[in-house]
């Protein structure tokens, strides 16, 4: 019998993008149908995942932004998109098969992230294609794949900063680009972000599950912790604006949603003085 651990790993390694999606939709069904051990396996360091050969990876800086007035505007956010589902395909599968000592109601969690953030791919992808592109075609940053090293050692770090950090921005920042993408007439666009924004909030709640079980299972303060985690790891912490209904349904404390209100008011309030 296979071993979940090792086959998340073989997903997370796999190169070519629809392959890819295809071994996570396997896994899944795989470990739901218990034809899975949970056999451990070696832990490794992953400098990158399996990903091919585009896009691009250049910084953040030398990423232009392009008005959505054109195709290849709507396709270049679309793909920046992409990109970010792309690595939350790897980074729930990491997840996995790196923090082997969790229960296994944690893998089945994070399958199913994976599976739907590998679906959420497969429909930016078909998206992009209409306009004429395909994923790869504009370059992208790797700053999402880059936390997995610096929260490789303790997987409530991961937690924190992953799921209920970086993720949640997505709750954020989505009804903004569907605002703009209804504006300028791109229906389907603003029907797979609203798919997105629903599933994400799951995703982050997942994430808000297994840090407050971390907590709970350290004698930790939830929110001490994850203050604590933002202001070592985030440079510059966190920026308004904050969806915080939507954080609300994923899990964040109304301790955390007060604390990210105090974060808008100073936001403005220094804006006002400048």
């Amino acid at each position: 019998m296979d071993s979940v651990y090792q086959r998340a790993y073989e997903a997370l390694m796999h190169v070519e993008v629809e392959q890819k999606a295809q071994a996570v939709f396997a896994l899944l069904e795989d470990w739901r149908e218990q034809r899975l051990s949970l056999e451990p396996t070696e832990v490794v360091a992953i400098v990158q995942p399996g990903r091919p050969d585009r896009p691009e990876l250049v910084s953040p800086k030398l990423l232009k932004a392009r008005g959505l007035g054109s195709h290849e505007g709507r396709a270049s956010l679309l793909h920046s998109i992409a990109h970010i589902e792309f690595n939350a395909v790897n980074l729930a599968l990491d997840a996995v098969y790196r923090f082997q000592q969790m229960p296994a109601d944690f893998i089945d969690d994070w399958l199913k992230v994976a599976s739907e953030e590998a679906y959420h791919f497969q429909l930016l992808r078909e998206q992009l294609a209409g306009y004429g592109y395909d994923y790869g075609d504009f370059p992208a940053h790797n700053g999402l794949w880059e936390t997995t090293h610096e929260t490789a050692f303790d997987v409530l770090a991961r937690m924190a900063l992953v799921p209920r950090t970086l993720e949640a921005r997505g709750l954020d920042v989505t009804p903004d680009m569907m605002k703009k993408l209804r504006a300028v007439g791109e229906t389907r666009a603003v029907e797979i972000l609203h798919i997105l924004l629903r599933d994400e909030v799951g995703h982050v709640a997942v994430g808000s599950k297994w840090f407050n079980w971390l907590c709970q299972q350290r004698g930790l303060d939830r929110f001490d912790t994850f203050k604590m985690l933002i202001d070592t790891h985030l440079k510059g912490g966190l920026k308004p604006p904050f969806n915080l209904e939507a954080r609300r349904q994923a899990g964040f404390s109304e301790v955390e949603l007060a604390w990210l209100m105090s974060l808008s008011a100073n936001a403005s309030n220094k804006a006002l003085s400048n």
